[in-house]
């Protein structure tokens, strides 16, 4: 998984302030370990909801700047799923995408109630990350077919369609729930919302190209799944040229969506610092500074 040059060099300098920094920085380190589920919402399928959704892990380096705001540097993958068998509206289509995903990005976190104080707090974040993708599917045959190298769209030689790239970055943003187990343990429950700039993580965006001229730049195997809607029982043939196969004004979204465990890498907190008084019940709301 190659990183970006911009997310690489952040990833970096963090790293290295981290690690060039004395004691008393050192204890406001956290590692941070995620688990959970993936939704995709884009041309295939019709809502980024968990109708057919696939495992996200990840591990992450948190840098608390104060009680309230934290740095994020965080990797995590997983798997995405797409069909057109999921939504009435584009059934007759019948294409469908599976693609493993690699992510890294940087968030800035900010939870709402100070947790060496309260027990439990609602937190938000967002940043900037990078995602590999790389769709694919499977022929009636059961075989596996790389989706990007088929030019299902002309990609590469169709007017000014150009082949897509399999790295992309993403605006990660989202919130969720943190509880202190312990002032060095906490747990977080976490939806997580990925806004990418591209519309080809399905492999589907623009029209159909005139199949004769994708069979002869690409192959049987591209038309094949280009449009298998001639698949179903009673299906329609091969659309024309230039009928719309995709939306490619609205870029594709992905989730993940899941609980992560987060432990200090300090071994024991100063409580001159750190006094972990958890208020249970109170009448009245925090004050937020």
């Amino acid at each position: 998984f190659n990183i970006s040059p911009l997310i690489k060099n952040i990833l970096i300098f963090l790293m290295l302030c981290c690690g060039a920094g004395n004691a008393e920085a050192q204890r406001h380190m956290y590692i941070g370990l995620f688990g959970g589920i993936t939704n995709y919402k884009g041309d295939l399928g019709s809502a980024m909801l968990p109708s057919k959704a696939n495992g996200v892990g990840g591990i992450s380096m948190l840098f608390e700047i104060n009680h309230r705001m934290i740095i994020r540097a965080e990797f995590n993958y997983g798997k995405l799923h797409g069909s057109d068998q999921l939504s009435a509206k584009n059934k007759h289509r019948n294409l469908d995408f599976t693609s493993k995903v690699s992510e890294a990005a940087l968030q800035f976190e900010y939870i709402l109630f100070d947790l060496y104080e309260y027990k439990v707090s609602p937190y938000f974040f967002a940043g900037i990350g990078t995602f590999k993708f790389s769709p694919y599917t499977f022929d009636s045959k059961g075989n596996l077919i790389m989706l990007a190298e088929q030019s299902t769209e002309g990609q590469g030689f169709y007017k000014d369609r150009k082949d897509y790239k399999l790295q992309k970055l993403s605006i990660p943003f989202g919130g969720g729930i943190q509880w202190a187990i312990s002032p060095r343990q906490r747990l977080a429950f976490e939806i997580g919302i990925r806004k990418t700039n591209t519309d080809y993580l399905d492999d589907v965006s623009t029209t159909y190209i005139d199949p004769n001229l994708l069979v002869q730049k690409r192959g049987g195997t591209a038309f094949n799944i280009a449009y298998r809607g001639d698949e179903l029982a009673g299906g329609s043939p091969y659309p024309a040229d230039g009928t719309v196969r995709g939306n490619p004004d609205n870029k594709d979204w992905y989730m993940f969506t899941g609980l992560s465990y987060r432990f200090s890498l300090q071994p024991k907190l100063r409580k001159s610092r750190y006094t972990y008084k958890p208020k249970r019940a109170k009448t009245s709301c925090p004050v937020l500074y």
